[in-house]
């Protein structure tokens, strides 16, 4: 299961999609979650199911990807779906047994958050699969240097950002290690009840505590040897300039937001 979590990956590549200034793409992705909730009824449901597909078929994001993405969040989905189907009431009713009544509405309703939150996670996950943690931080901090005239730590909070996204897959690549090696010693996660299991998990969190604070540590004395100062009289090797398919990328995400609110 924790091999499955894909937040945070970066998937190198060419595509337009990766090509795409990073400025850009957060912009873009801000503009796509806006739609997805401003979106209503199933013609608009089906424009931004189009939509992320679009995205995922140009960046050359394998369906495996995908689903290894959306695999640890099943049973939020599949709670969701539930909640919705028995708790959504309305005028059709399709079947009534006791307490428990299902209605036309409630089953719409479910599908259409289903589908919003599957679309969600994937087209956020997309922004972290196409963009470099490095371009990332590039990307923010320069969105946010206005906010430097009042004093905030722009570059900092960018360089939290990146390095939090950098060290989740390697937090659960050490957590599968330690997992297995606590199996090897007799140690049993899946069986009993439920606050037997939550026992269970305290031979995980202190090693892995451990591993996450010396490896914050050898980072801090890696960045102090490169004479790392912050953001200020930095320069760097690669200069973000938007291009002409950036605007055009621009356009179309004005344009998707446009198109949702007139199907409202």
């Amino acid at each position: 299961m924790l091999k499955d979590i894909t937040l945070g990956q970066f998937f190198p590549g060419t595509t337009i999609v990766h090509r795409l200034d990073p400025r850009i793409k957060l912009l873009l992705t801000l503009a796509y979650i806006t739609a997805l909730f401003l979106a209503q009824g199933v013609v608009a449901y089906a424009l931004m199911f189009v939509v992320v597909l679009t995205c995922l078929t140009l960046s050359k994001i394998g369906p495996k990807a995908v689903f290894r993405g959306l695999k640890p969040i099943f049973i939020i989905i599949l709670i969701t779906v539930v909640l919705n189907i028995f708790f959504v009431h309305g005028e059709t009713v399709l079947l009534e047994y006791r307490f428990i009544v299902i209605t036309r509405e409630g089953l719409y309703n479910a599908g259409f958050m289903a589908s919003r939150l599957i679309m969600l996670i994937v087209g956020t996950f997309l922004l972290t699969y196409t963009t470099s943690p490095i371009a990332l931080t590039d990307g923010l901090e320069q969105m946010l240097n206005p906010l430097k005239k009042i004093k905030l730590p722009i570059h900092e909070l960018a360089m939290m950002m990146s390095i939090a996204l950098r060290f989740i897959p390697t937090l659960i690549e050490e957590t599968d290690k330690i997992i297995s090696a606590q199996r090897a010693r007799g140690a049993d996660f899946e069986s009993g009840s439920l606050i037997k299991r939550a026992k269970a998990i305290i031979p995980l969190i202190i090693p892995l505590f451990i591993s996450a604070f010396r490896r914050a540590d050898e980072l801090a004395t890696a960045m102090e040897s490169r004479c790392y100062h912050g953001g200020e009289g930095r320069t760097r090797m690669k200069v973000l300039k938007a291009q002409g398919r950036d605007f055009v990328a621009l356009l179309l995400g004005a344009g998707l937001i446009v198109v949702i609110v007139y199907l409202r």
